[in-house]
């Protein structure tokens, strides 16, 4: 959409956001870097890079969210992503019953936990070695990472991947999970205005847009609301998949005055956003994102 202010569909390589548990960032020698595949297998096995390139490759637009994001927050990004399907790589070691858990292992021993079955519900999983059109940044996992829709980063989106473990829920807690955060975390249906921006603005013609997202589920229908007024339903960009965040816009023509706007969406599955307002922690926060504006003349 040709929105002054709305974040472009697809998210810049340097604009993406950062989150890290390491105090900085591991630079993986690719000659030397292979993937483990272990734990509750039939056959487990390593590959080094070039091994893994001659899997099939595919590209896949999937949105990315922090489980700290907070409410109208700038912690979520949407990508073009390169990789092998994660199922295609489980299924050369062959997952026993009992196999639970996927514990991803980054190479500075960063952990991630999340249920066997993801990778086989039709979803996008992928052990990605690019994102839009360029190797992956170091920053952003080089050589190798985790990209799994619907699920928050924090139990899914190991960067620097070394190797895929495969256990039971009770055999093995993930970093972030004795740390009292939960041990499944499905992105929660979100959106957010990004213009106009909370403070002052000019008495003129504009838009109320944003973006929302829904990954897995996608996004239906977004709603905006002036102070105590109806909803209105806003406009939609094209779905690029039900991976993929969507702009939204409303035309507005507001008299000088102050003025209270809010946005609701609702996903694929019927499911309109709670106004409930509850941090990110445990598993991610909730409530409709709201901001104050003046019209001046």
């Amino acid at each position: 959409m040709d929105v002054d202010g709305i974040s472009p569909i697809i998210t810049p390589n340097d604009e993406f956001y950062l989150i890290d548990t390491a105090l900085s960032k591991p630079q993986v020698n690719l000659e030397e870097w292979t993937l483990k595949v272990t734990g509750l297998v039939e056959n487990p096995y390593e590959i080094n890079f070039d091994e893994l390139l001659t899997r099939p490759l595919v590209e896949r637009y999937v949105t990315l969210s922090c489980v700290s994001n907070q409410v109208g927050g700038d912690l979520v990004g949407h990508a073009k992503w390169l990789g092998v399907p994660l199922s295609l790589i489980l299924d050369e070691a062959g997952l026993l019953p009992q196999a639970e858990q996927i514990v991803g292992r980054s190479v500075d021993g960063f952990t991630v936990g999340f249920p066997s079955s993801i990778p086989y519900d039709g979803r996008d999983a992928l052990v990605a070695v690019g994102m839009n059109d360029e190797p992956l940044p170091i920053e952003h996992g080089f050589p190798v990472r985790l990209v799994v829709a619907g699920l928050y980063g924090y139990v899914s989106a190991t960067k620097w991947l070394s190797e895929l473990e495969l256990t039971t829920w009770d055999g093995f807690d993930a970093y972030w999970i004795p740390r009292g955060w939960a041990k499944e975390a499905p992105v929660k249906t979100q959106s957010r205005i990004d213009t106009p921006m909370e403070g002052r603005i000019a008495a003129r013609a504009r838009a109320i847009a944003g973006v929302a997202w829904a990954p897995h589920r996608g996004i239906d229908r977004v709603e905006v609301r002036i102070d105590e007024g109806e909803w209105i339903e806003a406009e939609l960009s094209s779905e690029i998949s039900d991976n993929s965040w969507r702009q939204w816009k409303v035309d507005w023509d507001p008299a000088p005055g102050r003025y209270r706007l809010q946005v609701r969406a609702t996903d694929g599955d019927g499911i309109t956003q709670t106004d409930l307002r509850v941090p990110p922690a445990p598993d991610g926060a909730t409530g409709w994102h709201t901001i104050h504006v003046t019209v001046v003349a």
